[in-house]
């Protein structure tokens, strides 16, 4: 019988012949913290005992979700992380050289490992083709110390994609579509796995978006094939050696098929409170936003930024909205710089954000105030999200945020172009 991607990587990193329901002790490849959730990792860690990291991983400390420190006790933080980095030998990714999950891609991350992060969003690194999961601080402390954690190895659901993306449609309303479909708990601890004809011509910027957002329909891994595209990414990141491939078998057993046709999407919008209330974005024509976010972990990459610059070059945004611009990386501010999307951008009104999270978990650069409302490119948009408990966040694409900061309110990027 054959396998899926989930119980491929789990057999190899438990060393067993691992199945769907099974609880395996697993090898650990990386483990990383970042700047909110990471004080509370290392003083779990440092009260189970544990003096350094497990000496068969990679443990890496990011400054990330508030950076710069908007705060002295945030400031605090980072002092008492960059103090145990130093005494624990571990990696850390200063102030300013962009959001963890990104990094973790461009440069750490590769095809077939086991990755385990004090954040949701870990399973970004599935769009390169590793098992990928956020846990609790606890969890993470015990596994940087020993170097391996238990898991149930997850059933798994097929997304088969066919077709191509219309104009004006990107990877963010996929996604965006299929947490709509399955609900915000419809794959709670299932592994979300990618497949199909639509697969080749997605990028890996593409399916890190998507895989970005499988925790926003409950999965515990979003999991892409290492194909091509992969070796492209890896090799245009000078890491051609981290390359391998991996793809299920053909007679793998999933739970369900879940057949997409990208032919058939449009531009769609995340209404508030949760990321499943999903509608066409024509639908909201005339609703009002406030402030526009194009960055994050979700779409603050290079062809993100590029599209956003595509829709504004030459055009001034609504002289009632902010516009926000956070690259994911200071990687993707440079190249962005090069290629003259940031000065267009700037040309157009937007604020230039330092690479990093920024506004997307509401304590700092750009936080909104009540009854306001934003359109944001992050992953969630739950009450509070970005700062006051009575504004409203918006999730949509890189092209329908750059439209709707060009006309104040929420727009198919389809009517701009």
């Amino acid at each position: 019988m054959g396998k899926t991607l989930a119980e491929k990587i789990l057999s190899v990193k438990s060393n067993t012949d691992a199945r769907s329901g099974d609880i395996v002790i697993a090898q650990v490849d990386l483990v990383f913290l970042q700047d909110t959730t990471g004080p509370l990792t290392v003083r779990q860690f440092q009260a189970a005992g544990f003096k350094k990291p497990a000496a068969s991983l990679k443990a890496v400390l990011f400054f990330d979700h508030a950076a710069p420190s908007p705060a002295r006790e945030m400031a605090d933080d980072h002092a008492f992380l960059r103090q145990f980095a130093a005494e624990s030998g571990s990696q850390a990714v200063a102030v300013g050289e962009g959001v963890c999950h990104q990094i973790v891609a461009e440069s750490l991350a590769r095809p077939g490992d086991l990755v385990i992060g004090a954040d949701s969003h870990t399973v970004m690194a599935g769009g390169l083709g590793a098992f990928a999961c956020g846990m609790g601080s606890t969890d993470v402390a015990v596994a940087l110390g020993l170097g391996k954690t238990w898991l149930r190895v997850p059933e798994s659901v097929r997304i088969k994609l066919s077709g191509r993306f219309p104009a004006q449609v990107y990877a963010k309303d996929l996604i965006l579509h299929l947490i709509g479909h399955l609900g915000a708990d419809g794959a709670t601890y299932k592994s979300l796995e990618f497949g199909g004809d639509g697969l080749a011509d997605m990028a890996i910027p593409e399916r890190l978006t998507v895989a970005n957002m499988a925790i926003e329909a409950g999965a515990k891994a979003g999991l892409f094939p290492s194909d091509g595209a992969t070796a492209d990414y890896l090799a245009a990141n000078g890491r051609a050696d981290d390359y391998q491939p991996l793809a299920p078998d053909a007679d793998a057993t999933y739970e369900r098929t879940i057949p997409v046709g990208l032919g058939q999407l449009e531009p769609v919008v995340a209404r508030p409170h949760t990321v499943d209330n999903i509608v066409p974005a024509r639908e909201l024509k005339g609703m009002k936003i406030q402030q526009v976010f194009i960055g994050t972990c979700t779409n603050g990459r290079l062809e993100d930024i590029a599209i956003a610059a595509g829709i504004l070059k030459g055009k001034r945004v609504n002289h009632g909205t902010r516009l926000l611009v956070a690259p994911a990386s200071r990687g993707i501010l440079l190249s962005a710089l090069r290629a003259g999307h940031i000065q267009t951008l700037v040309e157009a009104g937007a604020i230039l954000l330092p690479p990093g999270c920024g506004p997307c978990l509401g304590l700092h650069q750009g936080v909104l105030g009540a009854g306001e409302s934003c359109l944001s490119t992050a992953n969630r948009n739950f009450k509070g999200r970005m700062g006051h408990p009575d504004a409203f966040v918006y999730l949509g694409s890189p092209a329908t945020a750059a439209a709707t900061a060009l006309t104040g309110e929420i727009t198919d990027p389809r009517e701009v172009i």
